[in-house]
């Protein structure tokens, strides 16, 4: 039988099974992008960013990290990682409650437009559509969603 995961905040240790998990999700979900390219950009971008400015909470089971949620002060979700092989359990949906939980006055997020597993994950935990924008640094379109309590 399979451990229960466990929520926690995040610790520096926990930095390169972080971004390696993030680069395997994304590789996963967009295979025709490289993201082994982007490494030295995200890796500056989380410790610069997300480190200082949000609260990460941690997922793990077994030891080994299994995904993460990022939520700033202002109630921005930039983050929501899951190992692929945990798409489809309770996991994503227990860190975005974990990021409700910290911005108990609603939550905001922009997901990729043509990610409609994403889009249909987050309006089954409460999020609506609340406009549309570009990303700035890939150029895709992205939805604006948002949850309020």
């Amino acid at each position: 039988m399979t451990a229960p995961f466990r929520l926690r905040p995040y610790r520096a240790a926990d930095e390169d099974a972080a971004i390696e998990l993030w680069r395997e999700t994304w590789q996963q979900a967009y295979p025709s992008i490289d993201f082994n390219a982007r490494l030295a950009w995200w890796r500056e971008r989380w410790r610069s960013e997300l480190v200082p400015n949000a609260s990460i909470i941690i997922a793990e089971q077994d030891d080994a990290l299994i995904g993460f949620v990022t939520i700033d002060r202002q109630g921005y979700l930039d983050q929501l990682v899951v190992d692929p092989g945990h798409w489809g359990s309770p996991l994503a949906s227990a860190l975005v409650d974990e990021a409700k939980r910290l911005s108990p006055d609603g939550v905001t997020l922009l997901v990729n437009k043509d990610n409609a597993r994403a889009i249909r994950f987050y309006q089954r935990n409460g999020f609506v559509h609340a406009g549309e924008d570009i990303n700035p640094t890939s150029g895709r379109p992205v939805l604006k969603m948002a949850w309020t309590p």
